[in-house]
């Protein structure tokens, strides 16, 4: 069959859910898995409850586990990339580092990106080791589809399609974000056709349907007799950003319904600090406040600790925290209708090339269209509202640019040119501090290099 390898194997937010869809997916057994991770330990743990739930669900696969990198790419057909530089414990340290200098969330919490784990600027190292993986992938299996999962997707996809000639696809479930504001209307989701456009965690509900009929007016009147009693009573998780009223608030702005991550961000209005967020994303500030993120880096630990538990003891099914039910994410759906040439639909991070009207072929976005053997068909999805390209897409687009240019091109000028557009900066002296203090970080000596 095929080889697929996990680069960042040991990543807890993506691994178990793309091995458990690969042994659901009978269509792609005699399969070999490759797990590859620098972490000895977790990467001895994945691949053991990955070989037990294969037993458990009766697939038939192979597995292997490499720490390796070169070796999990050898004769590789399709390759994941999940990998997160120095891991969450690094950014941490470095966002801490930015807020000393008056930088709340850190540097990479900008206009139009507040994700906490997407990095812009402050991204060297991940956008190096995406560059390494790439090269080697060039050398080793330069046939081989890379699927960009690990965050910055925007970024790392332009980046690797403008250097690299590797088939490259951003992959991100924020899309499907579209479910939880169709059962908060009561819509019956086999009824419900929605597409969304734009640029990865900043995509705009272009198309909503309800048995053929434009919904958009069934959100209108949501917004209009139900929101405000929704929101009074309201005590979200802090994931839950979908009906959020900063969400409703940047569709009043942009005429279009902001879908999924998207709603996370939508500039400083609602991210100026923890009140600020509170307002708008209820008591926990959201998914990107220093609470909601506390929060999830919580939840992973303690998945962690689900994993390392179920792995201590041989006798308890590894079905029990991972259920026979495949996830939804669209990974190993796209390797099924490469590989079995099935055209199907999905939402992808793949170069504009004319799909989106007014945006550079070189820019990738995220837009619907078509795969199967052949590769990827593009659709054509029309223009977004001038409104939203003035204020939302071309500022994002723009900060993009400026964070490949500071990575290619090198030198503290760029840096500075950065952090002089931030609305957080008051003076040279806190910017120039802000750099002496992030590049003297022991893990950033490369990156100190790049930018003297």
């Amino acid at each position: 069959m095929v080889k697929i390898s996990i680069i960042g194997a040991g990543s807890i937010a993506w691994s178990a859910s793309l091995i458990k869809d690969i042994c659901l997916t009978k269509s792609l057994w005699g399969s070999t898995i490759s797990l590859m991770d620098i972490d000895r330990e977790r990467l001895k743990v994945i691949y053991g409850l990955a070989k037990r739930y294969s037993t458990e669900v009766k697939a038939d696969l192979k597995f292997e586990k490499t720490m390796n990198r070169k070796k999990a790419l050898e004769n590789a057909d399709f390759v994941f990339n999940t990998v997160l530089a120095g891991g969450h414990n690094n950014y941490e340290i470095q966002r801490k580092v930015a807020e000393k200098n008056g930088y709340y969330r850190g540097i990479d919490s900008v206009d139009y990106n507040m994700v906490s784990d997407y990095y812009t600027i402050g991204g060297y190292n991940q956008l190096k080791l995406f560059m390494d993986i790439a090269r080697d992938m060039e050398d080793i299996c330069p046939e081989a589809w890379l699927f960009q999962t690990a965050n910055p997707v925007f970024e790392g996809c332009t980046l690797l399609t403008r250097e690299t000639k590797l088939k490259v696809i951003g992959l991100c479930h924020g899309h499907i974000g579209y479910k939880t504001v169709a059962k908060r209307l009561g819509l019956n989701l086999k009824e419900v056709e929605v597409q969304s456009i734009g640029f990865n965690h900043c995509i705009w509900m272009t198309s909503f349907l309800y048995e053929g009929e434009d919904a958009y007016p069934l959100l209108d009147d949501w917004i209009k007799t139900k929101a405000d009693i929704f929101w009074k009573n309201w005590n979200p998780e802090y994931y839950d950003v979908e009906m959020s009223p900063a969400a409703v608030d940047m569709y009043k702005r942009f005429s279009l319904f902001p879908v999924g991550d998207t709603a996370r961000s939508g500039g400083w209005k609602y991210h100026t600090n923890l009140e600020t967020k509170k307002r708008w994303y209820g008591p926990l500030g959201g998914f990107d406040s220093e609470i909601g993120w506390a929060r999830y880096l919580r939840d992973l630990r303690k998945q962690m600790d689900k994993m390392l538990k179920v792995y201590n003891n041989p006798s308890t099914p590894v079905k029990s925290i991972f259920p026979p039910v495949k996830s939804g994410e669209q990974h190993v759906p796209i390797v099924d209708a490469t590989v079995n040439d099935k055209d199907r639909m999905f939402q992808l991070n793949i170069p504009n090339k004319g799909a989106i009207d007014s945006i550079p072929n070189n820019v990738v976005v995220e837009v619907p269209a078509i795969v199967n053997r052949r590769g990827v068909e593009r659709i054509h999805v029309g223009r977004l509202p001038k409104l939203l390209m003035l204020h939302v897409i071309i500022p994002r687009m723009l900060r993009m640019e400026w964070a490949l240019e500071a990575f290619l091109e090198g030198g503290k000028d760029l840096l500075f040119e950065w952090l002089l557009n931030d609305p957080r900066t008051r003076s040279l002296e806190q910017a120039e501090a802000l750099i002496k203090d992030i590049l003297t970080l022991p893990f950033n000596k490369e990156m100190a290099k790049h930018y003297k």
